[in-house]
Order: structure tokens, then sequence, then C-alpha cells
């Protein structure tokens, strides 16, 4: 399969490592990825915020640069769901990878992800192959933390409530560290992690699953 990779703006500005553990994970499935030069951002922040003009034309530039390939994967639920790609598991039939990590993790599940493309067992699956990794549920692991891109911005005590309410749960499960599959997510929840002051690890689920996760410290850790 000839995959294009959309690195997505957060990946690109935050945290670069996701986009190249994704590489690895489909490489390591079969494909044969590229990385378009001329993406830009999915138009999703445009779209939310009614400038619909403004994201047919960047939908457009998205078009042209991505022509031609037999997928596009990208490492981010929510511009998935803007681009209606689809996730790993289902499409090259990878059951297992070849990682370890002697942690106890509780999952989040993205909105976009979990709603727009159905992916919730997929990353699970692919986790409980990790040697040395435990998974314990999260209590409302479906419930948003409260990002959703603008709605953060626009409705910030509201935002913060949830994301409050999303590391409690974390906390309550004992897990040394929460994965998900959008950066967006992660970086909220990360900010509320450690300013609680709690020692608890923020990382991307396609960086353990590809190994990555001991190159790089967790998503918004002091350095």
């Amino acid at each position: 399969m000839r995959v294009a990779l959309f690195v997505t703006c957060l990946v690109d500005l935050f945290r670069p490592t996701v986009g190249f553990a994704a590489v690895k994970l489909l490489e390591d499935a079969g494909c044969t990825v590229e990385v378009p030069r001329r993406q830009t951002c999915c138009g999703q922040p445009a779209y939310n915020s009614g400038d619909r003009a403004g994201a047919k034309a960047i939908a457009l530039q998205v078009f042209d640069a991505f022509a031609g390939y037999d997928y596009v994967v990208a490492p981010s639920g929510s511009c998935a769901g803007m681009l209606r790609a689809h996730y790993l598991v289902d499409i090259c039939g990878m059951q297992a990878v070849a990682a370890s990590w002697q942690r106890r993790i509780t999952y989040h599940d993205a909105c976009s992800g979990l709603r727009e493309l159905g992916v919730k067992l997929q990353p699970r699956q692919l986790l409980a192959s990790v040697a040395g990794l435990s998974i314990e549920e999260l209590p409302g692991a479906e419930v948003c933390c409260g990002f959703g891109g603008t709605f953060c911005v626009k409705y910030p005590e509201i935002s913060d409530k949830m994301v409050t309410d999303k590391v409690a749960d974390i906390a309550a499960t004992g897990a040394e560290a929460v994965l998900a599959g959008d950066l967006g997510c992660l970086l909220n929840i990360a900010g509320k992690v450690y300013r609680q002051g709690r020692l608890v690890e923020v990382r991307h689920v396609a960086e353990v699953l590809a190994s990555m996760n001991n190159r790089v410290p967790p998503i918004g850790a002091p350095r």
C-alpha cells in the first residue's frame, strides 16, 4: 500500500516524534509511506468556527497534496475524522507490535476518533501485545476531556471543569501513564496533570506502540 502521512498541525509543532512513530508503525505493517511536503492544516478549526469558505480553500489544498495515494493516515482522531481516513488495525490487519514498556496505563478515547471513526478496540488490541504493559480501563473513557479544538477557547470554565474531572478519573485508576490517539486531548490533559503535580505520564499511543516513548519525555513534562 502507498500511504501518505497527514502529519497534523499539533504533531508538527509540538510533538514530531508522534509523526515518526506513525511512519514506523505503518512501515512495520508493510506500507510504503510518504509525507507530502505541501500539506497544511486539515481545515477543521476554520470549519468549526463557521469559516466555510476558508475551510473549503484549505480542503482543496489537501486534495492536491494527497491525490494519488491509496490511503491517507493521520495520528489524530479529529484530523482523521475531518479527512475520513482509516486506522492501522482495520486496513493492514496488524494484530501485534514488537514493543515493551513496564507500565500500568489507562486509555482516553478521543471524541473524534471514537465517534467519527469508530476507533476504540483497535488501540487496545495493539497495546495488549506490548510486553510488560497492563491496561486499567478509565471510568468515563468516552467522556470528552474538554479540549474540543476552539471549544476550550470559547468556553474555558466549562473546559477546565471537564479536564479536571478527566484527570481525577485517570488518577483514580492508579495508572502510571495515560495514552490517547489525539494530541489535542493529550496536551489538554497533560497541562492539567502537571499543574496539579500528579505523577502520571501522558503519551501518544503511537509512540508507545513504536517503542519511541523512551526517546522523549512525556507530553507536557518539564525538561
